[in-house]
């Protein structure tokens, strides 16, 4: 049970903002939280939608941004300068949180951990998150910060540590193509050139795959139906044995060139091959899932159809390998298929433990 001290909620316009102090029994510690967003941002959260590379300038830039901002912040609460904590807080933050309730927050801060001794260097969240290691004098916190385009504070939260999920070097799982027959990797390798997904940590291997004829063609038609093309409605297998962690069903598919960033996996079925190994298989069809939260499955074992849900703009299969089956926190995890087949000019050759790039055509079986 938690007990809730403070509470308020201000609408302005398309803002919200909320601002929390609970108390955690498990742990007998005071967590605090504070949260404002635009809800512009929230819809963003998810696939992205949108150029990666007109909004970060690197991840490596971005880290040095919030290395900045993260250490102001913690110089002034230390000194007990709250009024310089709130520095380079935007217009919104320094709306929801006037002077009288930093006072009280950031001291609530100080009283429950102590003065912030050390911080970690950031862990980006793209496009403009970070979450950032505080150790403390009586403990340690995650500080999660978000900023809008012009480095200004929009969002911040101050929660109890939680260790980072340790990320395999290698998958030890035997692990299949999620398909049979010919299809084309939209988007796949270790790069931003080949990989769209490249920039969000849980899908930094991850691959779109597109079912084609024999000719390498996607779709027959005008490609304004689903059924035009040749990914839709075919099978899914799990591409190794495990026990399936999470179902996401009841999500409909776009017509053609319409996504739906608001349930970006769409009908999705995540399945642990064993611990930090965890298969994402997003995009199904709608009503074709065939196994619930808890099944043991083989590898080969149909799990649905291809589908076109979410935020997807034609008829494909999303897979990626990450290290937890909790989504927003994964950490990608490179794969290599055990044993698959590649058409080289043409020609059907086979692969042992490969991990595919855009633009090749594997073949499943």
């Amino acid at each position: 049970m938690r007990l809730r001290v403070k509470d308020f909620l201000r609408r302005a316009g398309r803002r919200q903002a909320t601002e929390v102090f609970r108390k955690d029994n498990c742990m007998q510690k005071l967590t605090l939280a504070l949260l404002i967003v635009l809800s512009a941002q929230l819809m963003a959260g998810g696939v992205e939608t949108e150029d990666k590379d007109a909004r970060l300038a690197g991840e490596e830039a971005l880290g040095v941004r919030f290395e900045k901002i993260a250490s102001r912040m913690m110089e002034a609460i230390n000194r007990g300068d709250y009024m310089g904590a709130r520095a380079d807080f935007a217009k919104v933050m320094e709306e929801a949180l006037p002077p009288e309730k930093a006072m009280v927050f950031f001291r609530g801060v100080i009283d429950e951990y102590g003065k912030i001794a050390r911080l970690d260097s950031p862990h980006i969240v793209p496009p403009n998150q970070a979450v950032i290691v505080g150790h403390c004098e009586r403990g340690t916190l995650d500080i999660r910060i978000i900023v809008n385009d012009e480095d200004k504070i929009v969002g911040l939260w101050f929660l109890p540590h939680r260790p980072k999920i340790p990320v395999p070097d290698a998958h030890k799982s035997r692990l299949s193509l999620p398909f049979r027959g010919r299809w084309l990797v939209k988007w796949g390798g270790d790069t931003k050139e080949l990989n769209y997904h490249h920039d969000t940590p849980s899908q930094r291997f991850a691959f779109d795959f597109l079912a084609v004829n024999e000719n390498g063609e996607t779709q027959k038609g005008n490609g304004l139906s689903n059924e035009d093309y040749f990914a839709f409605g075919r099978e899914i297998l799990a591409p190794g044995d495990g026990v399936v962690t999470d179902v996401i069903m009841g999500v409909r598919d776009n017509a053609p060139g319409s996504m739906n960033p608001y349930s970006a996996l769409g009908n999705a079925v995540l399945i642990r091959h064993r611990q930090y190994e965890v298969s994402v298989l997003a995009h199904l069809k709608f009503g074709s899932t065939r196994v619930k939260v808890g099944d043991k499955v083989k590898r080969g074992k149909v799990i649905g159809l291809c589908g076109n849900s979410g935020n997807s703009s034609e008829p494909h299969l999303h897979y990626h390998l990450q290290n937890t089956p909790i989504i927003q926190d994964g950490t990608g995890v490179k794969c290599r298929f055990e044993r698959m087949g590649i058409v080289i000019e043409g020609k059907e050759q086979e692969k042992e433990n490969y991990s595919p790039v855009k633009s090749e055509i594997v073949v499943g079986s």
